[in-house]
């Protein structure tokens, strides 16, 4: 079967999803969308006010945002492919509680899966820290990490930028990045070896 229906047959289920309890507030999931040939895949915490009013990933300032930055390195949103951990809006915009994210985890792993992309941009914290659980934001963003195949580059979200013009510029300076480790083998990715046990870094397989 093409990559295209499976997808389409994948989004059907994140559709009509009722495993956790962030259907029952949510106005629409969220399953993510892009190119399903992308080398690079962006992924945020969770949708937004305006992701879940539309059913479309980063959306609003933050969405325009990321597709400046995107022109930075001569790209568009449809080179890419952009998901989020969990596909619905945690009310509030609070945290996503880990039965939420383990009802989302297949998912994330079927969309990796299909996709196989090269580059994977964990955006803020929270997502970073799904795939990384040690990892800190603060100190790692802007720094490759390569499992098996994949290189994993954690970058602020888009939404901190909008509120900090230190972390901005950040954020545009490692955006800047991608297109070398896309296209070179630098010896700036940091080789990390994944234990068996490990559920999280599973996800990258």
């Amino acid at each position: 079967m093409q990559k295209e229906k499976i997808f389409e047959q994948l989004t059907k289920q994140i559709d009509k999803c009722r495993t956790c309890r962030l259907c029952k507030t949510r106005n629409k999931a969220v399953p993510g969308e892009g190119n399903l040939k992308a080398e690079v895949v962006f992924i945020g915490e969770g949708p937004g006010y305006n992701e879940d009013l539309q059913g479309r990933p980063f959306v609003g300032r933050a969405g325009d945002l990321l597709e400046g930055l995107l022109r930075i390195i001569g790209a568009r949103r449809n080179d890419i492919w952009i998901g989020n951990v969990v596909k619905c809006r945690p009310p509030e915009n609070r945290n996503p509680m880990v039965d939420e994210i383990r009802s989302c985890k297949p998912y994330l792993i079927e969309q990796l899966r299909i996709i196989n992309p090269k580059l994977i941009i964990p955006l803020g914290r929270f997502a970073f820290e799904h795939f990384f659980p040690a990892g800190k934001i603060s100190r790692d963003h802007g720094k490759a990490f390569r499992i098996g195949e994949r290189i994993v580059l954690p970058l602020y979200h888009p939404a901190a930028a909008l509120r900090s013009e230190a972390v901005l510029q950040q954020l545009k300076n490692d955006f800047r990045k991608i297109p070398r480790l896309l296209h070179s083998d630098s010896e700036e990715i940091i080789a990390v070896t994944r234990h068996p046990k490990d559920e999280n870094q599973m996800l990258l397989i």
